[in-house]
């Protein structure tokens, strides 16, 4: 099953933005989820990381800017991205952790521009 991403958009440098994935409950109950993003010209890379039980990492160029969350309610995982840079323009993915190769959704583009 394809997980796909919402939310993305155009914003300023500096301004917030929050993303969206619906997933299963079977997936978000047992399986880690993970917020990834290819830049133009880049390899796609895993930018957030969170575990069934909520533990979350991020790549050293989101760390302190970017938040992971789960809603159990709402059967969806967040990515929060505040102070968005310029180099934070790609298309963004939901997708399990480490990924699951039938699940890429057509992501989400977000462009940080003046």
């Amino acid at each position: 099953v394809q997980l796909q991403a919402s939310g993305g958009g155009l914003v300023r440098p500096g301004e917030s933005l929050v993303l969206s994935c619906v997933v299963s409950r079977v997936i978000l109950d047992f399986r880690a989820l993970g917020w990834y993003r290819q830049a133009p010209g880049k390899q796609r890379e895993l930018v957030a990381h969170i575990t069934p039980d909520g533990r979350a990492t991020y790549a050293d160029s989101v760390k302190g800017r970017f938040t992971i969350s789960r809603d159990n309610a709402n059967r969806a995982v967040y990515l929060q991205m505040k102070s968005l840079k310029p180099e934070d323009t790609a298309v963004y993915y939901c997708n399990l952790s480490p990924a699951f190769a039938d699940s890429w959704g057509q992501g989400t583009l977000v462009t940080v521009s003046s």
